[in-house]
């Protein structure tokens, strides 16, 4: 009597087979998902601010800790999950506001027009962003509002004495050499180093404050 193979044969490949087309279909979800993605991001400018600011806000806290003397055993990570939050959910979304107002409002992109921009930002979108840092990153490390409050009214006037000898240059070259679509990105890149002062400034104790400027 002589065995048939061939359907023995044919059981064991469908394994494979099924291995094969599972291997093929991970293969490809990574470009696919990284194309949505890109869609997704074009069709949707302020994405790429929230996305920008919710990586460098951490590592801005994150190499502030490291100047503090803190390692990765050490790391505080939820004060790094709450400076991702603060960037990616409140900063981008209302800069990416403000670009837009003020671009609708001086649509001319000469030095004269950045000028302009930069002096109104100093006068009206920096002291929120200050007050908004200070009072919301206060509450959301579970302190009151009278706290929230008190730090406020300690840091804003240092904090925002730097942010004038900084941020109209760095607004004077976004709003006139840098494309619209591109100006939250690049804030965000320039913002990695100020991110790190308002680490150091937002973790000083109210004393110590007078003498870190």
């Amino acid at each position: 009597m002589q065995l048939r193979a061939g359907p023995i044969s044919h059981a064991n490949d469908m394994p494979t087979a099924r291995l094969r087309l599972r291997r093929s279909e991970i293969a490809m979800t990574g470009p696919l998902l990284w194309q949505n993605l890109k869609v997704f991001v074009t069709r949707y400018p302020i994405m790429r601010g929230m996305i920008s600011y919710s990586l460098i806000w951490p590592t801005g806290s994150l190499i502030q800790q490291t100047v503090e003397g803190r390692r990765w055993g050490t790391y505080d990570w939820w004060r790094v999950l709450r400076f991702s939050m603060y960037g990616g959910l409140f900063v981008a979304p209302t800069l990416y506001g403000w670009v837009k107002i003020s671009s609708a409002m001086w649509p001319q992109t000469s030095l004269r027009t950045g000028v302009i921009k930069a002096a109104v930002e100093s006068i009206s979108y920096t002291p929120g962003a200050m007050t908004c840092f200070y009072f919301i990153m206060s509450l959301l490390e579970s302190k009151t509002v009278e706290e929230a409050v008190a730090e406020v009214g300690k840091k804003f006037l240092p904090t925002y004495k730097v942010a004038l000898s900084v941020w109209p240059l760095v607004a004077t070259i976004n709003f006139t050499l840098v494309p619209e679509r591109n100006r939250v990105p690049f804030i965000s890149a320039c913002s990695l180093c100020w991110t790190c002062f308002l680490a150091y400034m937002k973790h000083l104790e109210h004393h110590e404050v007078e003498g870190a400027i």
